[in-house]
Order: C-alpha cells, then structure tokens, then sequence
C-alpha cells in the first residue's frame, strides 16, 4: 500500500485548549446563576410569597445544562499549524473551520484580561488584510500564546517577503 501519494496532504496535528478556559467558564456560570437565583428567590418570597419563590430553582437548572454545554463547546475547540496556513477549528451544532495562511497574517496580538491572567490564560488574535478571516484562538496558557505568537509572526514574515 502506497502511502506517498503525490498532492496528498498529512492530517492536521490538533491541539485542543487547555482545561483552564472551561474552568474559567464554568466558573463564572456558577456564580452567575447563585446570584440569579438568590435575587429571583428573595424578590419573589417578598413580593408574590414563598410558594414563588420556588421558581428561582430554574436557575440551577439552566446551570446544569450550561455546565454540560460549555463542556462540549470546549472540547469543539481546537488548531493546527500545517506548513502553510493555520487552522482553527470550533463549534457543536456548526462547525466552523477557519484557515489563515501565514502569508496573509499583518498581526498577530496575545491579549488577557483580568480574569484570564487570574486563571493563567490568554488569547491569540490573528489580523489579516480581510477583517472575514480574522481568528481567536482562546484559553491558551501565556507560554503558548507567546510561542505561537513568535511562530506565526516568523512564518507570515517569510511567506510575505516575495509579496
């Protein structure tokens, strides 16, 4: 079995995110919905009786479908740096992949808010000539953001030069 067809590509090597984003996430949908529910409860127990303030048990609820949905989500994401291009892959229901050659990248820019520098993350963005194939890459740890920053700068530099 021949194994070196001409034109035929290698598959990508994926990378997934690291588990801090899904931390991060589930983190703040946590206290999102106590602080839903203890407000729903309180405003309902005072103002319509006790019997309705059993309605801001919805918010669990919606917590326990969020947990499991920021878990899928999370695992959707992915990259992978091939010879030419990057690739970025996401979504549960709509799949989006998002392919940026080195040669058209201007900017590459690592960015982190509070709350991911407080979880040890941070993101890639990547700028193009076409503001449709700009891309994120979130929830990278700060080393890796930095590398692939460096790498992928190097690597549009040296596709771009004979632009």
């Amino acid at each position: 079995m021949d194994t070196g067809t001409v034109g035929e590509t290698a598959p990508p090597g994926w990378v997934g995110l690291p588990g801090g984003l899904l931390v991060l996430r589930r983190t703040l949908l946590v206290l999102w919905m106590v602080l839903l529910a203890l407000v729903t409860g309180v405003l309902l127990g005072l103002l319509t009786g006790p019997a309705w303030a059993g309605l801001a048990l919805v918010w669990p609820a919606v917590a326990v479908w969020g947990w499991v949905m920021l878990g899928r989500n999370w695992r959707s994401w992915r990259y992978a740096e091939r010879a030419d291009d990057l690739l970025i892959s996401r979504g549960v229901l709509w799949r989006e992949e998002t392919v940026v050659p080195y040669g058209r990248m201007q900017l590459v820019e690592v960015t982190s808010g509070p709350l991911e520098r407080r979880f040890g993350l941070a993101s890639v963005q990547l700028h193009t000539a076409a503001a449709a194939t700009d891309a994120k890459i979130p929830g990278l740890a700060p080393a890796e953001a930095e590398r692939l920053r460096d790498r992928l700068t190097e690597l549009g530099e040296a596709r771009s030069a004979g632009l």
